[in-house]
Order: structure tokens, then sequence, then C-alpha cells
């Protein structure tokens, strides 16, 4: 990978991760996404026809998507399957981190079994 193709990946990669996603509308990510799998097709020297049939879609559908148009999410996971940047996805598969304290704690407070509890008859008043 020349530095050319290094620096072109970071700028645009640092375009969208520095900007907070929450502030921007869906039509704006959607945009971004489509950006995304246009500069790696390019990068990968594919053309729209080559990716597409790769992919196992129309030319039309890989076009809206990089238009930033609505497609469904399998059109979406099928290109990032085909230009092997699937790992833009990992966040949906990231475990939630536990530290060993907070794993003895949880531990600790986990019960084993259960118990009843026995319900003795109270005693009546001694009225004398």
């Amino acid at each position: 990978m020349s530095i050319r193709s290094l620096v072109s990946k970071f700028s645009f990669m640092t375009d969208f991760s520095y900007i907070n996603i929450q502030e921007r509308s869906d039509a704006s990510i959607i945009q971004k996404v489509g950006e995304f799998v246009k500069h790696h097709r390019i990068n990968q020297n594919l053309t729209q026809t080559e990716l597409s049939a790769n992919a196992g879609l129309s030319r039309s559908t890989l076009s809206l998507l990089e238009r930033g148009e609505s497609v469904n999410l399998l059109t979406l996971v099928q290109v990032l399957r085909t230009l092997n940047q699937l790992h833009a996805l990992a966040s949906f598969f990231e475990e939630p981190q536990v530290s060993p304290m907070q794993l003895a704690q949880e531990n600790q407070k986990a019960r084993y079994r259960v118990r009843k509890s026995s319900a003795k008859p109270s005693k009546p008043d001694s009225t004398w």
C-alpha cells in the first residue's frame, strides 16, 4: 500500500470519525456510508458492474447505495463482505468488558439456591 493511499484512507476515515455522529441527520449518515463504499470500491480498482456482480446484486442497487439512497441492510452487508470491509460493522459484535473486580463482585451476589422463609406462627401476647 502506497503512502498516498494510506494518507487518503486516513483522511477519509478521520473526516467522519471525529464528528459527533448523533448530530448528523439520517440522510447524512447514509450519504457517508455510500461514500465509504465508493471509496473502497475505487481503491480496489473495481467498477460498479464488477462489484455488483461479485456481491450478487444489480449495478443500479450498488449505484443507489453509493449515492446515499435507501437500500436494505442485506445489500450493505453483501457489498462490505465483497470489499473485505465487514470490520466496519465490528462494533455490533463487541462483548461488554468486565473488570476482574466486577466479575468477583457479581459472583458474590449470585444466588445459588432458593430458600423459602418459613413463616412461624406468631406467639400470642401474654396477658399477665
